[in-house]
């Protein structure tokens, strides 16, 4: 763990809660959570504006951008506090944020030809990845005792 003496009152994040797991690996998980559902519903959004109103109604849904980003931010954080995990989870969460942004394009692309517009599949990919790792690193300490019966 590197010295997480670096932004002042914000190091309370890297404060350890419980089992050896600081709490910006919660804040992680209940962003990236949080990101899921924003992007079901902007996806619906979505949807619903090209049939509506057509193509020029679609617009990048903000909320959605600033999760992705508050993620990325997160992840630079997380990158500051413990090394190996932190590299890991920023990779991810850049990968989310540039799908999101080809997938928006993809939408619109979509809507201008009047073609049905997919589900944001790569997004959903570099999100559902992002949960199972941050998860991992957040939550394992609820199996570690059975883990460690396991193991060797």
């Amino acid at each position: 763990m590197l010295s997480p003496a670096l932004l002042g009152p914000i190091d309370v994040l890297a404060e350890e809660v419980v089992g050896g797991v600081m709490l910006i690996e919660f804040v992680l998980l209940g962003l990236v959570v949080a990101n899921l559902f924003v992007r079901v519903l902007a996806h619906h959004r979505t949807v619903s504006a090209a049939q509506d109103d057509g193509p020029e109604a679609v617009s990048r849904p903000v909320i959605l951008d600033v999760s992705s980003f508050l993620i990325v931010l997160g992840g630079f954080y997380y990158l500051t506090v413990d090394l190996h995990p932190g590299v890991i989870f920023t990779s991810l969460a850049i990968t989310l944020l540039i799908a999101d942004f080809f997938e928006f394009e993809a939408r619109l692309v979509e809507a201008r030809q009047e073609l049905p517009l997919e589900r944001p599949k790569a997004a959903m990919t570099a999100s559902a990845v992002a949960l199972a790792y941050i998860a991992y690193q957040s939550l394992f300490f609820l199996l570690d005792p059975f883990w460690d019966s396991v193991a060797w």
